[in-house]
């Protein structure tokens, strides 16, 4: 595993972890709310890596990367990073695999950057608006109340609801010690940087008809953070989308499914 520090949007540093063939065709992970490079373990470690070039780009806020005070709600900033990250390690045409709120961040690079520098994308249990009720309409109703704990500065109040947020997450509990390391880095985010997060306010209603490389939407059926009707959403705004259902797969479909996971990942990837 290499590791890369990469200046990103505004200047701050960003964390990307590396590994696989480097002749192969790259593949730039970007994961979820809260989460970090760590959560892609189960991809970077498999038999993707005989034949793709890896990367977890850990996003701004999170992980080893820098965590600013205000630095979170212009796209711009979002989409900088990504093509940061695409050029300053010379991938060529990666395909953009984004988990949950990585697929608002996807959407922030499409529409300043546009799609000309990737091969691919895929979405995976992925959100595409904020602070609207339609945003609010397609999650949970015991993910959005654990929400107001995510943005409190009293420690127990947000581990509390870290902590319930996490299994929520699977279809299968992972091992303790398992949680205790995703708790780490779902810790590690500095409660301004959650707030900053869902602060936002966008609809991507006029980015996704435009998008024309091949899109590969995965999505757990047991999914209870973003309920799994919103792939029909993607697909009407997607028409050339495919989609992959993981039955017995929760919010973490990648985790939960790894080898059903990958294997459709790699097969998306060899068509393109």
């Amino acid at each position: 595993m290499q590791h890369h520090d990469v200046k990103g949007g505004g200047g701050i540093r960003l964390h990307v972890a590396e590994t696989g063939n480097p002749k192969g065709k790259p593949i730039l992970f970007i994961h979820g709310f809260s989460q970090c490079w760590l959560a892609w373990s189960r991809q970077l470690d498999s038999s993707l890596a005989e034949d793709h070039r890896l990367l977890a780009m850990d996003m701004r806020g999170h992980g080893l990367s820098d965590k600013p005070r205000d630095a979170y709600g212009d796209s711009k900033l979002w989409a900088d990073d990504v093509n940061a990250v695409i050029g300053s390690l010379r991938l060529d045409q990666p395909v953009l695999s984004g988990w949950s709120y990585g697929g608002i961040v996807i959407l922030d690079y499409l529409r300043h950057c546009g799609e000309g520098g990737i091969r691919g994308i895929q979405f995976v249990d992925a959100i595409t608006k904020l602070g609207s009720d339609a945003a609010v309409s397609v999650l949970g109703s015991d993910f959005l109340g654990l929400v107001p704990g995510f943005f409190s500065n009293d420690l127990e109040e947000s581990l509390r609801s870290l902590g319930a947020f996490l299994p929520m997450c699977f279809a299968k509990k992972p091992s303790p010690a398992d949680l205790y390391l995703m708790l780490g880095y779902n810790v590690s985010v500095p409660p301004h940087v959650r707030q900053a997060l869902f602060s936002r306010s966008l609809s991507n209603d006029d980015l996704l008809p435009k998008i024309r490389k091949p899109m590969l939407i995965t999505h757990g059926a047991a999914d209870t953070i973003v309920k799994p009707a919103i792939v029909e959403q993607h697909r009407a705004g997607v028409p050339q989308a495919q989609d992959q259902m993981i039955a017995n797969a929760g919010h973490a479909p990648f985790w939960d499914d790894a080898e059903a996971f990958n294997g459709a990942l790699r097969a998306f990837v060899a068509k393109l």
